[in-house]
């Protein structure tokens, strides 16, 4: 039997991150991975989306670039040239991961794994003895009872990735970040979207004053939606899907996305045996799979509750810390991006950037804006180090830049 110093299942970003880290200590690994190397990150998730998203981005500014002086004559989708690129990407980061694998020494198994118990895996009729097995399996696509994946009109996150034309219309169940950014892609691309909520408001987990932003937002650029609502029945027709919704009203569309999470992979938890990523079903975020690896192989702490949120599109979406809702005594204070001279010559005035603040102490941030991902980190930075507000109004921020609305929020 062979030995290895680490058994890795699972080469998302979770199990990327262990495997090549702990192979920087010189450590033997052998990571298992049934399917493409990257996980749902690199081939469903993070990087096809937000390679479409750019080139639904680049799209609407072409439609719209007579307002910033520039006439263009024809302004066409190809669809085909779009789903190219976003393959292309997705193979140049694959085969960087796996020239890393080769760089590193890692012995890669292209089989599904099976953990006979916690020193010892089964893959591919082979048996291999390790003295530390990680899991990092991820997680799939939710369906409800009675609202199933046909593949055909009612569709999963991954069937919307292998659309081979957009469709007319949509209905999006759920607007969590994978509901949103569907809803935001597929309208760039002319596709009339519809989300059906449940909640109160779109976006629920995000901080209140975040979600009734979004919703006029999604106004604006006539995205509809409907809030405290639920799906009773769906009927499948001959060119399309008819959804029955709780508040009496019927909907008629080319299809139906359903976006309503994703639930862990199913592997038997064996004692001994380290699991991290989406299949704790805790926080499901690629950058937190990648701090727990971090944390396993190279201890390297982090804190759980300043792991940031971000949602991708125009204009981003980010925060971190707690919600507005969630907190007793606190000071708010809170800009319009508009506000920011950079957001006029970008000509992207939709936003706001909102800090929260107990005794002088950062403890929530909330932004919509371009470059939210970037914007926020600088606040992530300051709650984990305990930089205060009036330390942070110390700094000096450039401008015209958005960052300076952190210093003007303050």
């Amino acid at each position: 039997m062979e030995k290895f110093d680490f058994g890795i299942i699972g080469s998302g970003p979770g199990g990327y991150t262990a495997a090549l880290n702990a192979a920087s200590l010189g450590k033997k690994i052998i990571l298992f991975e049934k399917d493409l190397i990257g996980g749902v990150c690199l081939h469903k998730g993070c990087i096809p989306t937000k390679t479409l998203l750019h080139s639904a981005e680049i799209y609407q500014t072409a439609k719209n670039s007579s307002s910033l002086g520039i006439d263009i004559n024809v302004c066409r989708l190809n669809i085909d040239k779009i789903i190219e690129r976003k393959t292309a990407v997705i193979e140049k980061l694959r085969n960087g991961l796996e020239r890393a694998f080769k760089n590193a020494g890692i012995v890669n198994v292209n089989a599904k794994a099976e953990i006979i118990d916690k020193n010892t895996i089964k893959a591919d009729g082979k048996t291999y003895f390790c003295d530390k097995i990680i899991a990092a399996v991820g997680s799939s696509p939710k369906e409800l009872p009675d609202l199933k994946f046909d593949h055909k009109l009612i569709l999963s996150s991954d069937d919307v990735l292998n659309f081979k034309n957009f469709p007319k219309s949509i209905i999006i169940v759920g607007s969590g970040a994978i509901g949103i950014e569907f809803s935001r892609i597929l309208s760039a691309f002319d596709t009339n979207v519809t989300v059906i909520e449940i909640a109160d408001n779109l976006l629920p987990n995000a901080d209140i004053d975040v979600s009734k932003r979004i919703e006029r937002i999604f106004k604006t650029k006539g995205i509809k939606f409907y809030t405290k609502t639920s799906v009773e029945k769906v009927e499948k027709l001959d060119d399309g899907i008819k959804v029955f919704l709780s508040n009496n009203e019927i909907l008629e569309s080319d299809c139906l996305l359903l976006a309503i999470g994703r639930e862990p992979n199913k592997i038997e938890k064996i004692e001994g045996v380290t699991y991290i990523g989406d299949v704790l079903n805790s926080i499901q975020l690629a950058h937190f799979a990648i701090k727990q690896a971090l944390n396993k192989i190279m201890q390297i702490p982090f804190d759980e509750n300043l792991v940031p949120s971000v949602v991708y599109g125009m204009p981003e979406i980010a925060w971190v810390g707690k919600r507005e809702q969630d907190l007793k005594n606190y000071k708010k204070t809170m800009i319009p991006i508009s506000a920011l001279a950079k957001s006029h010559c970008d000509n992207s005035l939709d936003g706001m950037i909102k800090i929260l603040t107990q005794d002088n102490k950062i403890v929530g941030a909330h932004i919509i804006s371009n470059e939210a991902s970037s914007l926020i980190q600088q606040l992530v930075i300051a709650m984990q180090f305990n930089i205060t507000a009036e330390q942070l109004k110390s700094v000096c921020f450039p401008h015209p830049t958005y960052s300076e609305g952190i210093f003007e929020c303050l």
